[in-house]
């Protein structure tokens, strides 16, 4: 019997958006809520059986013995289109002068980002538009693409319908971007533009940076300012962009 959907956040604040639209299409359903795998895992056997797995623009690896779990179906909500899978998928494709993205649906796998997809949103990127606007904006189509598979989500038991649609590209990691992030002094001009564009902004905690004699420094916003070397102890400095 399918009465409960299991929603995966990055913010309670999210789980409490989430779960009243759902709740609108479905008054019978009770939600249960996690934003951690400590918390995902606490979740009882019995209630997993009976439940619909919902993650929503969300870092969390579920296991695949959760996936097992669960009754009624694991989805995804990922906050890129199907050619950019994986981390931080706005800063590659800002990297890559993409000309579109969006958000995909798409069924819970061991492998992240994998599954088969149930859902699209796309849109056109505006010129100019910095990477932090990006998310932003494909935040919000994310939000809209669950808007619009809210129903179906909270009312069919069953498996949702698939699309005929397949991700491609090449899969983004955490370490691909740390790679990024890691500028050899002989860096060409026009890369390193093209970096700093991607990447200058480090809300997700791997600032660019750059090694100049045995020295790492650190890029902030048009400056740059030293990183610890590897070996010693460097005095603060600071270099024109």
């Amino acid at each position: 019997m399918f009465d409960t959907i299991i929603l995966l956040t990055g913010s309670r604040d999210q789980q409490l958006a989430l779960s009243e639209l759902l709740r609108a299409h479905n008054p019978a359903l009770a939600f249960r809520g996690a934003v951690s795998l400590p918390e995902l895992e606490a979740i009882e056997q019995d209630v997993l059986g009976r439940s619909r797995l919902i993650a929503f623009t969300t870092g969390v690896i579920v296991p695949s013995e959760i996936l097992a779990a669960v009754g009624h179906g694991a989805y995804n909500f990922h906050p890129g289109p199907p050619n950019y899978a994986g981390w931080a998928p706005a800063h590659f494709a800002m990297y890559d002068g993409a000309e579109s993205f969006g958000a995909t649906a798409h069924v819970m796998e061991p492998r992240v980002d994998c599954g088969a997809i149930i859902g699209t949103e796309t849109f056109d990127i505006p010129n100019g538009v910095d990477v932090r606007g990006l998310e932003q904006m494909t935040f919000v189509r994310t939000a809209y693409l669950f808007w619009r598979m809210s129903r179906d989500l909270a009312c069919h038991a069953g498996p949702l319908p698939v699309l005929p649609i397949a991700w491609s590209g090449i899969k983004s990691t955490r370490q691909m971007y740390a790679r990024m992030c890691d500028m050899a002094a002989d860096i060409d001009p026009a890369e390193m533009m093209r970096r700093v564009r991607a990447f200058h902004d480090d809300f997700r905690g791997i600032p660019l940076t750059i090694t100049l004699h045995g020295m790492r420094f650190q890029l902030a916003g048009t400056t740059a300012q030293a990183a610890e070397p590897a070996t010693v102890e460097a005095p603060a400095l600071a270099m024109a962009s």
